[in-house]
């Protein structure tokens, strides 16, 4: 029987390069050749498109340097095509795993381009990956549906330009400190722990060299972080929570920043999370909710605060979450009963059993 032909595409324009190369890189490797044809397609950061020959272990990761694609290729890989634009080998493509974070990528712009090529892929549309991606944007909608948030200010391009003295007023009336965050990037990339007033307009203009759109939030003070992973049912059947994980930041890490993400070795990670029976009903019902608001398909990572007195605070969505196996989401459904390996396919299936395009 004719194998299914399943591209894999990472990299991209966004920081988070590197992290979609890894999280690639192990999805390649997992995926079942027995039913499987798979094309590696890297996009450089300048925007070129390189597709690979398949090939396990597809890199050899170090812990000292971050992978790239360049137009000579990633690592050791040499380039089977090279294209400045999606190339032709797009079309006769079965289905497609997008496994790109940030911007460009996590954020409706391929989920576009794939559906206007009627191309079956893994993971949330047009419209809840664009949600999903801008902070500004998501939370507004959560607050405005109902779903408890912390408070915070979004602060516009225009608004910054011609109006900045209101825009700090606002923030002024957050209780500090206050995360000051760039509204469309991933990994913590841009973000800031800000403790004194006079110092948030530095750090907002810092943050404005990842994206011109900024949220500050209130930071939830002496809270838990929680994540729980969801995946879209069997058959169409109603989404499924996992068995949530909790980070624990360890000192020299005012929070669970790049470095502690990806780095060094500054937090624990508690899979699955110790919860009492009803705080964790409660939040897996609550990740499933976010998850169908958003009508999010494949896969999605909730993120939440829980406070001293147990309120749940949900903080973000990611729809298409780190992918190593370490990451968190794939580790809370190996806690929860699915394996790597047996994630991947599942998502792939998943894809390929959804009608494409409007639905």
């Amino acid at each position: 029987m004719e194998k299914i032909r399943v591209g894999v595409l990472f990299g991209g324009r966004s920081s988070e390069h590197s992290i979609s190369c890894i999280s690639a890189n192990s999805i390649i490797n997992v995926i079942d050749r027995e039913k499987y044809e798979v094309i590696p397609i890297g996009i450089t950061k300048d925007n070129s498109w390189v597709i690979f020959s398949d090939k396990t272990p597809f890199l050899t990761l170090s812990k000292t340097e971050l992978p790239e694609v360049t137009k000579e290729g990633i690592q050791d890989n040499k380039p089977a095509i090279f294209s400045k634009f999606p190339p032709e080998e797009l079309v006769s493509l079965d289905v497609i795993f997008p496994v790109l974070h940030g911007p460009y990528g996590e954020d409706g712009t391929i989920q576009g381009l794939i559906d206007l090529h009627a191309i079956a892929f893994v993971g949330a549309g047009v419209l809840s990956s664009s949600i999903g991606m801008d902070k500004t944007t998501s939370k507004a909608l959560l607050k405005a549906a109902g779903f408890p948030v912390g408070d915070f200010v979004t602060i516009l391009d225009s608004q910054w330009t011609n109006d900045k003295a209101n825009v700090l007023k606002k923030i002024q009336e957050l209780t500090l400190p206050v995360f000051v965050k760039p509204a469309r990037a991933g990994s913590s990339v841009g973000i800031q722990k800000i403790k004194e007033f006079s110092k948030v307009e530095k750090a907002i203009e810092e943050a404005r060299l990842h994206d011109k759109r900024i949220i500050v939030e209130a930071s939830i003070e002496n809270a838990r972080e929680i994540e729980c992973a969801v995946i879209t049912g069997e058959e169409r059947k109603p989404a499924k929570a996992s068995l949530p994980a909790e980070i624990i930041v360890k000192k020299g890490h005012e929070f669970y920043d790049f470095e502690a993400k990806y780095m060094d070795d500054s937090a624990e990670l508690v899979v699955p999370a110790k919860l009492d029976k009803k705080v964790l009903a409660d939040l897996q019902k609550m990740a499933v909710n976010v998850f169908d608001f958003f009508n999010c398909e494949g896969l999605a990572r909730i993120d939440f605060f829980i406070t001293k007195d147990d309120e749940i605070l949900v903080n973000e969505i990611n729809t298409m979450p780190g992918f190593t196996p370490i990451s968190m989401f794939p580790r809370m459904w190996e806690a929860t009963g699915m394996k790597y390996k047996e994630l991947v396919d599942y998502l792939i299936q998943e894809a390929l059993n959804r009608p494409i395009g409007l639905h």
